[in-house]
């Protein structure tokens, strides 16, 4: 018995120990858990701060990257503004060549004519030369003097407006050349005026519209056209309904043709865009700013300025943009808007682009000017050459005519010197006779009469 109860004392003894070792186990568990539980709420909140720094990083890139892409458009808008500049200016370039080649052409002409003009000028006087006669007396010689004299003095005038037209078309070339090199100039100057004032405008319409015209007007000033000439500024007309009418600009072109230009300004909606920060309300400034020039677009197709009175225009009218970064942007942001325009038959045009226009226009006047001039000479050419053909025409008459007087005079002569009885022995042989004389013939003209 005593053994069985050791047994069962031993077994109670593991189990209690048992027991015992368990909740030690379980105590040191829960520290073990407790402890491991710290350590991950510990890293939980150092994951919190980095996500944080992360949140904070990842704002200040997404800035950086966006006034990246702010420089970077602005950037491609210059690139873009200096590619039309020197596209156009390779353009005059070319067009400057074929003008000096078409000079020299014409020049070229001109000197064959005159080289023409002068060989039979000499032809001719050389002929009238070898047809006078050595009895040509020196009352004739002074009157052909007369006649020459002033047709020497024409062809010298003629010679004289040909070397100054040939001149002056260089100089204009060489002026035209430097104009356009300016032009780059001009506008960057004109871009900056827009920019300093832009901030003093965008808030008043009617300062908008009056500061458009004054760029307007500088611009014409620049273009080398001549005001109240060659363009007019507020010119006042009448529509086909009566109503008075009047154009900011009418430029006068050759053959009694014109063209309207109009300045609008949207600066509103432009300025907000280039001040707001956040994308969403760039967006939304850039549509307004879009609708905007689309309404202007629309309000000058209404008005119709091609059917005014007295204005003989293409079906079109150029409406003018001074703010030369404003145009720029709508351009590229609306595809489609030269297209609208053109449909509305307006053409949109920035100080750059009006200025190269206008240059253009200044250089067909002066082309015209020159032409006109070429004309006349030519004019004045043909009628000279008609007196000229006149004139050798009467020396071709006197010289009959002295060919004539010299054969009568041949003839009066021979009656009176040749034959058995010439005047000259007759009347000799009646002075022998007796008769009283109180002149005497000459003695070489006795001696030559035959007896």
């Amino acid at each position: 018995m005593m053994g069985i109860e050791g047994v069962v004392a031993l077994i109670i003894g593991a189990a209690l120990g048992v027991f015992i070792m368990t909740l030690i186990s379980k105590n040191r568990l829960q520290q073990l858990k407790q402890m491991q539980q710290e350590e991950i709420n510990g890293f939980l909140n150092q994951q919190i701060e980095l996500n944080k720094a992360l949140a904070i990083s990842n704002e200040k890139s997404d800035n950086l990257a966006n006034r990246m892409d702010q420089l970077d458009r602005q950037l491609e808008k210059e690139r873009e503004l200096k590619h039309e500049a020197e596209k156009l200016l390779v353009s005059r370039d070319s067009e400057l060549i074929n003008l000096k080649q078409r000079l020299e052409e014409e020049k070229k002409n001109l000197e064959a004519i005159q080289e023409r003009s002068r060989v039979e000028f000499e032809n001719v006087a050389h002929r009238i030369l070898k047809q006078q006669t050595a009895d040509f007396t020196i009352t004739s010689q002074k009157g052909l003097q007369d006649i020459l004299t002033p047709l020497r003095e024409r062809i010298q005038d003629f010679e004289k407006k040909v070397d100054l037209t040939y001149e002056k078309g260089l100089k204009d070339q060489s002026d035209l050349k430097a104009e356009l090199l300016k032009i780059y100039d001009l506008s960057v100057t004109l871009d900056k005026d827009a920019k300093n004032l832009t901030n003093a405008l965008k808030s008043d319409s009617k300062r908008q519209g009056n500061w458009g015209e004054i760029i307007l007007e500088r611009v014409l000033e620049r273009s080398g056209l001549i005001k109240d000439q060659e363009y007019y500024l507020q010119f006042s007309t009448k529509n086909e309904q009566g109503a008075i009418m009047r154009p900011d600009v009418v430029i006068r072109l050759p053959e009694d043709k014109h063209l309207v230009i109009d300045s609008k300004v949207s600066l509103t909606a432009y300025t907000e865009y280039v001040s707001a920060e956040e994308e969403h309300l760039r967006s939304k400034k850039l549509r307004e700013h879009l609708d905007s020039i689309r309404r202007h677009i629309k309000e000058l197709s209404e008005k119709r300025y091609d059917q005014l009175l007295g204005i003989n225009s293409p079906d079109f009218v150029l409406m003018f943009m001074p703010v030369e970064p404003a145009f720029a942007l709508a351009v590229q942001a609306d595809h489609e808007l030269f297209n609208y325009a053109w449909h509305e038959r307006v053409v949109i045009v920035s100080p750059t682009t009006l200025l190269a226009t206008l240059r253009t226009v200044s250089s067909i006047w002066k082309f015209e000017k020159q032409n006109q001039n070429a004309l006349e000479i030519a004019d004045r050419g043909g009628k000279l050459y008609d007196k000229f053909a006149s004139f050798v025409n009467d020396l071709e008459n006197i010289g009959q005519n002295i060919e004539k007087a010299e054969k009568a005079y041949q003839e009066a002569h021979k009656k009176l010197i040749s034959g058995s009885g010439n005047l000259i022995r007759q009347v000799e042989q009646i002075k022998i006779m007796g008769v009283t004389t109180k002149k005497s013939l000459p003695e070489t003209l006795i001696n030559e009469a035959d007896e």
